[in-house]
């Protein structure tokens, strides 16, 4: 996906972002909520966030850098699926399956994460870790830029390791991750439709972009979460 496809993404999702939204009001921040929860707990086949880690971690013969690779690597393939399936219909679907692409996004992105997070001695029952996860999900940029507005209290690290937990970060995190995913996925959705008019189009443009940006936030989380001393 060329870096203009990716500007006009971008521009777009801010732009229809909060007009697809109340076109698929079953979008929330409980949404992402929920996604961390299964994250971690586990859904469906997939296995919680610590366990496919440590599976990894066999399978790398102890190497927790590989391991972490891997998990990457791994949840980049899955969400490159999700961006294709959620994404064929173009436009004319984008409010029935919209709120599927967030779901599963959020669902795939929290549990790489919080799979790194495990890797590097992080509890994953703690609150401010898991604030620390979604706060990730912004990806860099995005971070530096709500820490500066002070409208985030600091990168993930820093809440992952805060003195004491604040409760009302929850309900912060949660908005800014949701805001962020819908605006990912409505840009790509009309970039992917408007280049070509044709609906397949935007199942590619939807892999591409989803598996692109969970590498990015990937990368993003094995930088930030630096290795704990394990208890």
């Amino acid at each position: 996906m060329s870096k203009a496809t990716k500007k006009v993404a971008a521009a777009v999702g801010t732009t229809l972002a909060p007009k697809l939204v109340e076109l698929a009001p079953g979008i929330s921040s409980g949404v992402v909520q929920t996604a961390l929860h299964r994250a971690i707990i586990g859904v469906g086949p997939l296995p919680g966030a610590a366990h496919a880690a440590e599976k990894q971690l066999e399978e790398q013969r102890g190497d927790r850098t590989k391991a972490v690779r891997e998990v990457i690597e791994n949840h980049v393939a899955y969400a490159s699926v999700n961006g294709f399936a959620t994404n064929i219909g173009g436009l004319i679907t984008a409010a029935v399956t919209m709120p599927a692409n967030v779901a599963g996004l959020a669902l795939i992105e929290c549990r790489m994460v919080a799979g790194i997070a495990h890797l590097r001695g992080y509890d994953l029952d703690d609150p401010r870790v898991r604030d620390a996860i979604l706060v990730t999900l912004l990806g860099e940029d995005k971070v530096n830029r709500q820490v500066k507005r002070k409208k985030l209290p600091a990168p993930p690290m820093a809440i992952a390791t805060a003195p004491v937990h604040d409760p009302d970060l929850d309900r912060v995190v949660a908005a800014e991750v949701t805001s962020e995913l819908i605006t990912r996925v409505a840009g790509k959705r009309v970039a992917g439709t408007v280049a070509r008019k044709v609906p397949i189009v935007g199942g590619v443009v939807g892999a591409t972009v989803d598996g692109w940006e969970t590498f990015r936030v990937g990368r993003y989380a094995s930088r930030e979460l630096l290795p704990r001393a394990r208890r």
